[in-house]
């Protein structure tokens, strides 16, 4: 039986009183990232036994809304990646990235 090989992702959230983030960081250290600050984080994961998605949305209170709309709308796009590479689907993820640049510029994010 050949050997497993494993990774880890790890993030650490620094939390107020009120337990909303002040901090982020994260660390993947087979990606060469090590304890490195964030300011949101969007997290999505497949349960398959209850057929829906679990997800952890976090983000610091100092996190700028004009950057959270760059960090949508760049979610967005790469989402529209991964699906066509995970679908092979070509034409709906041609209409997730029309979505994605009707979205950019109802956002003033066309610069």
């Amino acid at each position: 039986m050949p050997n497993k090989i494993t990774s880890e992702i790890k993030f650490n959230i620094e939390l107020d009183e009120n337990r909303v983030p002040e901090k982020l960081s994260w660390t993947a250290k087979d990606g060469g990232v090590n304890n490195e600050e964030a300011k949101a984080i969007l997290l999505s994961i497949w349960d398959s036994k209850a057929q829906e998605t679990l997800r952890i949305d976090l983000w610091t209170k100092d996190m700028p809304v004009d950057e959270m709309k760059k960090f949508f709308h760049q979610t967005l796009v790469a989402m529209s990646d991964t699906f066509k590479r995970a679908t092979d689907d070509e034409k709906m993820a041609d209409t997730m990235k029309d979505f994605c640049d009707y979205f950019a510029e109802k956002m003033d994010l066309m610069k």
